[in-house]
């Protein structure tokens, strides 16, 4: 992953789960998800699963402050599938186009690591995940994961690679 700057304002650098500044966003919306669903996300992801080889994480920041974040990560490194994995946009920057940047962003990453298809989960109160998702090709799949029986939860996945091609 690159840093740089990115359309919109948004500075997107490669970081770690651990990081302290994405430790605040990730309470930020724990927050949210006790809004919208009445407790906490309890997926166990750790920093070894959004980090190489297995993955990689970002942290976007708009006038220097932390406001977006993301990873990916493979069930075993070599994987050609990989999940979204903790994308979130802070309700402060939300309606910039800070999220779509931030997906373009994941995918190329993961693209340029071998990914050839990409899966995420997320939850019928999500309306505009859904919608930027669902814009972006992002279809129904099996559900799969930590949230693969539970009530609302929406599986998605689109291919990064067109099939017979080879990424890179």
């Amino acid at each position: 992953m690159t840093g740089g700057s990115e359309p919109a304002g948004l500075d997107l650098r490669p970081a770690r789960l651990d990081d302290p500044e994405v430790l605040r966003l990730v309470e930020e919306v724990q927050r949210y998800y006790v809004q919208v669903y009445g407790g906490p996300d309890d997926d166990p992801l750790q920093p070894a699963d959004v980090a190489a080889p297995r993955g990689g994480f970002l942290l976007g920041r708009v006038d220097g402050a932390a406001v977006a974040m993301g990873g990916w990560t493979r069930a075993e490194p070599g994987d050609d599938v990989a999940h979204l994995r903790r994308m979130f946009v802070s309700p402060s920057v939300r309606r910039r186009g800070l999220a779509s940047r931030l997906l373009d962003r994941l995918e190329e990453d993961a693209r340029a690591a071998g990914v050839r298809r990409m899966v995420l989960t997320t939850g019928r109160p999500q309306r505009d995940a859904l919608a930027l998702y669902r814009s972006r090709g992002y279809t129904e799949v099996a559900p799969f994961g930590h949230y693969a029986d539970a009530v609302g939860a929406v599986h998605l996945g689109r291919d990064l690679v067109p099939r017979g091609t080879v990424p890179g």
